[in-house]
C-alpha cells in the first residue's frame, strides 16, 4: 500500500515537528504520545523486517528523491522537511536523512513461563539497550523492567538496542511483587555468593535478573532466587559491567536450546 504524495513541512514551529522533538529528546516522551521515533537506516530496516508499518515517515528534502521504494512506500503518511530542520528532531551528532514514527506496541501481559530477562533498576541507557540485544540474540523473549530502570523505549535505549525491541515482549514499571507470577526459576548473579556459572546445570527456560550498576540485584529478588551464580574471572577483575554479565549468562543458558 503506497503512502501517496508526501506532505511538505517547512516551519520549525509546526506541531508535528514539535512532537517529534519531544520524542527524540525526552526519555519518557513516548509514554505521553504513545509513539516512538526511529532515526536512521538500521532501526527503520529492523522495524520493517519484523513486519511493522510506521505511522509516519520523515525524509530530508535532499534525500526524498532518491529514497528507496521500501521506505517511501512503508508508512501510512510521508513528510518531507528541509534538511536544516532535521537536526532539531535528531538525537544523533550527525543527523540521519530519514526516520519513522511507530505506534508504541500495545502492553503485553506477563508470560509466566517465558524465558525472561529481569532488569532491576538498571539505569544506564546503553547498558539496557545492550542487554535487550543479548536477550533477543539468545532466545529470551520477554524483558521485565522493574521501577527505577531506564525507560525501555527512550531514544538512547532504542539506539543501543539496534532493533532488538521489535523481537521482544517488553514490560516496564513493575514491582518485585509482580514477578511472583513467573513460573520459571529465577537466577541471579552475585560477586560473592553462589557457584561459578560454568559449573552449574542451568535450567531453561528461566528468568535471569540483572541489577543496578552499583548495588546489584535487590534483596527481594536475591531472597527469591532459585540459583545464585558468580562469573569466574581468571584475569582478577572485581566485577563485570552488567551488560557484559548479562550477555555471558544469557548465552550460557541458551546452550540448552536445540541447535540444528
Amino acid at each position: 500500500m503506497s503512502a501517496g504524495a508526501p506532505v511538505f513541512v517547512s516551519s520549525r514551529d509546526n506541531a508535528l515537528l514539535k512532537d517529534l522533538r519531544k520524542l527524540s529528546q525526552d526519555n519518557t516522551g513516548y509514554r505521553k504520545q504513545g509513539r516512538v521515533w526511529l532515526e536512521g537506516d538500521h532501526l527503520c530496516r529492523a522495524a520493517l523486517a519484523r513486519g511493522l508499518r510506521p505511522a509516519l515517515a520523515v525524509f530530508c528534502e535532499s534525500f526524498w528523491p532518491s529514497a528507496p521504494a521500501e521506505w517511501a512506500q512503508a508508512a501510512i503518511k510521508n513528510i518531507v522537511i528541509p534538511d536544516a530542520l532535521m537536526p532539531g528532531i535528531s538525537g544523533l551528532e550527525s543527523p540521519a536523512t530519514m526516520g519513522f514514527v511507530m505506534n508504541l506496541p500495545a502492553p503485553h501481559a506477563l508470560a509466566p513461563g517465558a524465558a525472561s530477562l529481569i532488569l532491576d533498576r538498571v539505569q544506564d541507557a546503553g547498558n539496557v539497550g545492550s542487554m535487550l540485544r543479548s536477550a533477543a540474540a539468545f532466545g529470551f523473549s520477554q524483558v521485565l523492567a522493574l521501577k527505577g530502570t531506564a525507560a525501555l523505549w527512550s531514544p538512547k535505549v532504542l539506539r543501543a538496542g539496534m532493533g532488538a525491541h521489535f523481537a521482544l515482549q517488553l514490560i516496564e514499571g513493575l514491582g518485585a511483587e509482580d514477578l511472583e507470577a513467573l513460573t520459571v526459576p529465577l537466577l541471579v548473579t552475585s560477586s560473592h555468593h553462589g557457584g561459578f556459572l560454568h559449573q552449574q546445570a542451568l535450567p531453561m527456560p528461566c528468568a535471569w535478573a540483572m541489577g543496578h550498576e552499583g548495588q546489584g540485584v535487590g534483596d527481594a529478588l536475591m531472597a527469591r532466587a532459585a540459583l545464585k551464580v558468580r562469573i569466574d574471572q581468571p584475569g582478577g577483575e572485581e566485577s563485570l559491567n552488567v551488560a557484559a554479565a548479562a550477555a555471558i549468562c544469557l548465552y550460557a543458558s541458551s546452550l540448552a536450546f536445540p541447535r540444528p
